[in-house]
């Protein structure tokens, strides 16, 4: 058993709109893939297979996506430093 807390985190739109599609095409929710997600992370293990990445690859190209992990410390947003 868990408990699971509400959080308000902020996420890039297009990378929100990817992950929403990639848990909607899993049928699981957005946050029961994040955690999915981070926990691999946290085990040095890929969290996606071939075919889900596949299916990332698609929905990128449908939002318009090019970001990369190379990307993830230098994001910033208008009016924040």
């Amino acid at each position: 058993m868990v408990e699971r807390v509400q959080t308000g985190v902020r996420l890039e739109k297009r990378l929100l709109k990817v992950l929403k599609g990639l848990a909607e095409y899993k049928d699981m929710t957005l946050g029961d893939l994040l955690e999915g997600i981070v926990l691999h992370a946290f085990e040095g293990k890929a969290p996606l297979g071939e075919a889900s990445l596949a299916v990332v690859a698609d929905l990128k190209r449908v939002y318009g996506l090019d970001l990369t992990a190379a990307d993830s410390h230098r994001l910033r947003e208008d009016g924040r430093p």
